[in-house]
């Protein structure tokens, strides 16, 4: 089995897996110390399950999906918890690049993983703090609601302004009647009255004047909701 990649003639091998014969013994062997260890740390443990069945590759496809699975496994004993605020999966995805080279690289290495699990720690708190930023956007949200419960928006009001909590990015920004306008499928002069309406009940404030004003979320906590992404837009 390998890991291949580019056109036909100028294939690049990234890793060649263990062969069909040795798999039977190396998945005991991972098996046996996945459900019986007890020296490693459960969160470091997560990290070398993960590392170690991808290097075993036993299927022709799904190893990662099943990889990671194992590696939300071992992380929710470390937790001892059913219920995790983080996804340790969807930070590897936002970097797969920078995943992909550092599993390559160490599979082509010695048995030396420590530049694999620095990486991944690395990711780890990336995940955290990911997750404490939402959790943060997620009280903010409500209690903008809250503040609002009793006042009056329209359909395309309430649609714009979940829209840009929910699709929040580190990007900071703002929001523009010609892309009110877009989100919503109306005229520009209907998207300029929405908004000058939710300035007025205290719900947006603006940046800028005339054509270039910005409108922005008014946040009980004073988070920047920051720009809708043209590829958000088009979802």
């Amino acid at each position: 089995m390998k890991v291949v990649s580019g056109n036909f003639g100028k294939e690049k091998i990234h890793f060649i897996a263990p062969s069909a014969e040795k798999v039977p013994l190396e998945m005991d062997s991972f098996l046996e110390w996945l459900n019986n260890d007890q020296e490693h740390d459960l969160v470091l443990k997560a990290l070398i399950a993960h590392f170690w069945f991808v290097t075993i590759h036993p299927f022709d496809d799904g190893n990662g999906r099943i990889a990671r699975a194992i590696l939300d496994m071992v992380l929710t004993r470390s937790d001892q918890s059913k219920i995790r605020f983080y996804s340790l999966s969807n930070q590897i995805f936002k970097e797969h690049k920078d995943y992909n080279k550092i599993i390559e690289t160490t599979q082509k290495g010695d048995r030396d993983i420590t530049l694999y699990l620095e990486w991944f720690l690395g990711c780890f708190q990336r995940a955290l703090l990911a997750s404490e930023q939402n959790l943060e956007l997620i009280l903010d949200k409500a209690q903008f609601w809250d503040i609002h419960r009793a006042t009056t928006v329209n359909v395309r009001q309430r649609f714009v302004l979940n829209f840009m909590y929910d699709h929040y990015t580190k990007e900071l920004g703002y929001l523009r009647t010609s892309t009110y306008a877009k989100l919503v499928k109306t005229s520009n002069d209907t998207a300029l009255r929405d908004l000058q309406d939710l300035v007025a009940k205290g719900m947006m404030h603006t940046e800028g004047t005339g054509k270039k004003t910005n409108y922005l979320v008014m946040s009980p906590k004073n988070i920047r909701i920051p720009k809708i992404i043209e590829a958000k837009r088009k979802k």
